[in-house]
This record gives C-alpha cells, sequence and structure tokens, in this order.
C-alpha cells in the first residue's frame, strides 16, 4: 500500500478529472478500504479542497470546479510563478518536459481563482514568447482546453485552417499533444471523415470542449509521435535525409534533438543521427548545439551548408578582431 502523502495525492490526481467517483470504484484504485478513502478524503478537505460526497450505497466523490489553491501547498505568489513558468516550457523553452508542463499547467489553471488568473493573463500579455528554432507560437489557452480534454475523454470541436488555406470546423476525439521539433501537434480520432488525424497547433483556433465523453479507440501507430512523424514524412516528402555521426552519447545528442531525429549507438562514443528536413538551418543549429565533432554522410548540401556558415562566421569574428579604423 502506497504511504499516506503518496496515496492523497493519487487521490487528488482522480478527482481533478471532475468527474463522479462512486466511492467503491475510488477504494479500488487506491487499494484501500472505504473508511480509509474517507479519512484521506477528509484530509484533502482540510487543505482547501472542496470535496463534495454522496452518501448511501450509490454514494461517492466528486470535486467541486472553481476551487482554490490549497494555502498549505503554495501561495499565490508562487502559484503564479508556477502557471508562469509551466508556460513558458509549454512553448518549448525547456527541452524534454514539455508534454508534461502541458498537464501540470491544466491542473493549476483549472483550481486558480479568478484573481490569480487575471495576473497570470497579465503577465502573459506582456511577455513576448519565442520557440526554439523560429518555430510558431502556440496558445497556452488552446493547450490547456486540449490538455483537459484528453485527459477527461471529452470530445472536441475547433476551427482548422489547412495548408492549401482552407478553413474547416472540426469535431473530434483528442488523444494525445505530441511537441515536435518546432510545433504542436494534437492526435485526435476526426469524427466527420471516421479517421484519425494529426492537426498543428498553429493553425487551430477556438476550441471547444462538449459534454460528450467517449470509450478510447486504438491508434494505428506505435505511439502518438510516431503516428505524426509518419504523417508529415507522407504529407510533405521533406527535401533533405540528413545522416550525420556524433562524437557522443546518444543521451547528450537527444537532449538536444528531442523528438525530431533519430538517434541510435554507434559504439560506446560515438551515434548516428537522422532526420528528415526542409530547411538546413536546424539541423546546423543542433548540431552546433550539441558541442560535439561529427561528421557528415548526407547529404552533400549539408556539407556546402556548414562550410558556408563556417566562412560566414569566420569573416564576423575577423572584423572584431581588426576593426576599421
Amino acid at each position: 500500500m502506497a504511504n499516506t502523502s503518496s496515496r492523497t495525492l493519487r487521490l487528488l490526481s482522480l478527482l481533478q478529472t471532475y468527474r463522479y467517483w462512486p466511492g467503491t470504484e475510488l477504494a479500488e484504485r487506491l487499494e484501500v478500504s472505504p473508511r480509509t478513502l474517507r479519512r484521506d478524503v477528509d484530509r484533502l478537505r482540510e487543505l482547501g479542497y472542496p470535496v463534495t460526497a454522496n452518501r448511501g450505497v450509490d454514494g461517492g466523490y466528486q470535486l467541486s470546479a472553481g476551487a482554490v489553491l490549497p494555502p498549505l501547498l503554495v501561495d499565490d505568489d508562487e502559484a503564479v510563478a508556477l502557471a508562469i513558468g509551466l508556460r513558458l516550457a509549454a512553448q518549448g523553452a525547456v527541452s524534454g518536459i514539455g508534454e508534461a508542463s502541458v498537464r501540470a499547467l491544466a491542473k493549476v489553471v483549472q483550481v486558480m481563482p479568478p484573481r490569480l488568473r487575471r495576473r497570470v493573463e497579465a503577465l502573459r500579455a506582456a511577455t513576448v514568447p519565442t520557440i526554439p528554432g523560429g518555430g510558431p507560437t502556440v496558445d497556452a489557452a488552446v493547450l490547456t482546453t486540449l490538455a483537459q480534454a484528453c485527459r477527461d475523454e471529452v470530445r472536441v470541436r475547433f476551427a482548422y485552417e489547412a495548408r492549401t488555406g482552407d478553413r474547416t470546423d472540426r469535431h473530434v476525439e483528442p488523444h494525445r499533444l505530441v511537441p515536435l521539433g518546432r510545433r504542436w501537434y494534437l492526435v485526435a480520432y476526426d469524427l466527420t471523415r471516421h479517421d484519425w488525424r494529426s492537426f498543428r497547433l498553429d493553425r487551430l483556433t477556438d476550441p471547444v470542449t462538449t459534454e460528450e465523453r467517449y470509450r478510447p479507440r486504438e491508434l494505428p501507430a506505435g505511439d502518438a509521435a510516431a503516428f505524426v512523424r509518419g504523417g508529415i514524412d507522407v504529407a510533405f516528402a521533406p527535401v533533405h535525409a540528413v545522416e550525420v555521426i556524433v562524437h557522443a552519447s546518444v543521451a547528450e545528442v537527444r537532449r538536444t534533438t528531442g523528438n525530431w531525429a533519430t538517434v541510435e549507438e554507434v559504439d560506446a562514443g560515438r551515434c548516428r543521427l537522422r532526420m528528415n528536413t526542409d530547411n538546413l538551418n536546424w539541423p546546423a543549429l543542433a548540431l552546433g548545439s550539441i558541442g560535439a565533432d561529427f561528421e557528415v554522410a548526407s547529404p552533400p548540401e549539408l556539407v556546402t551548408h556548414l562550410q558556408e556558415l563556417s566562412r560566414r562566421f569566420g569573416r564576423c569574428t575577423e572584423k572584431r578582431r581588426h576593426p576599421r579604423s
């Protein structure tokens, strides 16, 4: 059995779906007795979470919407700082934690009182967000709405602009949010086209969750990231297939490239990096950021591009060494 603290956090995580939980089902999930469950619910109430209870044979529990943040966990300033930090991480400022940041941000915003939401929105409005590599920005409100829909398994409606510029209204069952390279994608089952689709979030506007719950379908891919990559490869036929031998470990390379490249070990001190791209600036930036020696296996255009960058940087540093009199 889990200790009291971790069990209480698990209970809170279940209640924050805002669905109604029968007491017997909650107790089974937590592997505790109904009496222990009641004590854990009382502990959450002491922390400030308004958990409502229905008594009787069919009794159960539900967390009321609009709950304030418990003062014993974080104060107002910490709550605002946490929300801002998660927004920045969700936009790709910190490699490797974007998806987890969105899930956490959805929970924080959901229980944040209006006065704190206004402070967060004021800070957001006065901040110019950036995406490493010059990718499009995504509204954090869109991210949190879709993250909550994925978590709660409810259908979503939104407007979507295709590559051709055509705008359509979509009705989907959201599955997962996927950060890949410089963009965010929603993997969902399209109820109009009766098939799986991936949607770029920078082209998606006005998402609205419905009251329609659904039973998750089986995704026709190993995972959501693989599904998005497959769709991109088919739709765009990248101009350059990059392959580079990097003198660094797989872990070091993945910290820079994230999910946008395939990395496999060659030997103890080297790995093979592969990526498809229509712009050679991205692999050049990634290779420079890794901070290790490398050899380009293909394409020859990448070698030419790196040579030109080297000459350009050389000219810039030479001008600094010998400024005009």
